[in-house]
């Protein structure tokens, strides 16, 4: 329930809380910037700050060498995955031993999560199930993403900030320790088997998840096929205007994807953790940024861009 948690959540809760409110606030400014005196948008530190959350094709192209200073390749977003594969599947394999074998946490990761939950860590619980279930699926979208970014995104001479790839590669770490966080706080089934603890809870989080793991899959075919030829080679690292499924109704609908992903990892821990809600509220506002974004980019490149088109969550934004 919401009320397990208490007032013991230090660290977790308020270090998602104060990413989705930062990029909430980055929405807001963008979106009033445009209203603002000509002054500001020629000052370095708006420069700096509108620098900081682009990447890719949106970053624009006349900026000033000493922004350029802070760039990393975009296609280096794979070391992000790669660390998300070693770090979620190892964590899983710890929890494992302590379901199925009774062996406990290593100390140092007890310690990390006390601090993290705000609360001593139970030794002498087993992880739920539901703890399992989301550690299975992290890892799983992890290892699809790593495979994605090597063999099916073609990627351009598009750069990230410097500050965005350190992000990156703890994203995933904090993520992980987030999830065990989630368990060690919520009350548990009150049953000994694994096996009786599903729910209707965990399958339909479960299928959401498939269903929105195929959605960004085909999207990310879709947008590759715009540079490559019948042969899979990069033919061209120009931006298109794609088209079908989704592309349809929304500019991104695989950061929409990417939302869904991460609710339904919050219908898998049961629908009522706080914890995970500050991640999807995080996640939620990351994507608007980024998809607005984008969709500035083709409407000002492509003059016959559909209109119609929201940014990335269909009929809404």
């Amino acid at each position: 329930m919401w009320a397990s948690m208490g007032g013991c959540v230090v660290v977790v809760v308020v270090l998602w809380s104060c990413l989705a409110l930062g990029f909430l606030l980055a929405f807001l400014i963008h979106n009033i910037s445009p209203r603002l005196p000509s002054k500001y948008e020629r000052s370095p530190l708006r420069a700096f700050l509108r620098d900081l959350i682009r990447y890719g094709k949106t970053k624009q192209r006349n900026r000033d060498d000493w922004l350029r200073v802070f760039d990393v390749p975009k296609r280096w977003f794979w070391h992000f995955y790669a660390v998300s594969v070693v770090w979620t599947g190892l964590l899983l394999v710890l929890s494992l031993q302590v379901a199925l074998q009774g062996q406990p946490y290593p100390q140092w990761l007890t310690s990390s999560l006390s601090f993290l939950c705000g609360v001593q860590w139970d030794e002498s619980r087993a992880p739920q199930v539901s703890t399992l279930l989301v550690q299975l699926l992290l890892w799983g979208h992890s290892l699809r993403r790593l495979l994605e970014c090597l063999l099916v995104s073609v990627y351009s001479q598009g750069v990230i900030h410097v500050a965005q790839y350190v992000f990156g590669m703890g994203y995933y770490v904090i993520l992980g320790l987030t999830v065990l966080c989630c368990d060690n706080l919520n009350d548990a089934k009150g049953v000994d088997s694994l096996f009786h603890q599903l729910d209707l809870g965990h399958l339909s989080g479960a299928a959401l998840f498939i269903w929105a793991s195929l959605l960004q899959h085909s999207s990310l075919v879709t947008l590759a096929r715009l540079r490559t030829g019948s042969s899979g080679a990069a033919k061209t690292f120009d931006h298109g205007v794609p088209h079908g499924g989704w592309f349809e109704l929304v500019s991104c609908p695989h950061y929409f994807a990417e939302l869904l992903i991460y609710v339904s990892l919050g219908l898998v821990l049961g629908g009522l953790s706080l914890t995970w809600w500050t991640v999807v509220s995080y996640v939620l506002f990351n994507q608007a940024v980024a998809a607005q974004l984008c969709q500035e980019y083709y409407m000002k490149k492509f003059e016959c861009y559909p209109r119609r088109r929201c940014a990335f969550i269909p009929f809404v934004l």
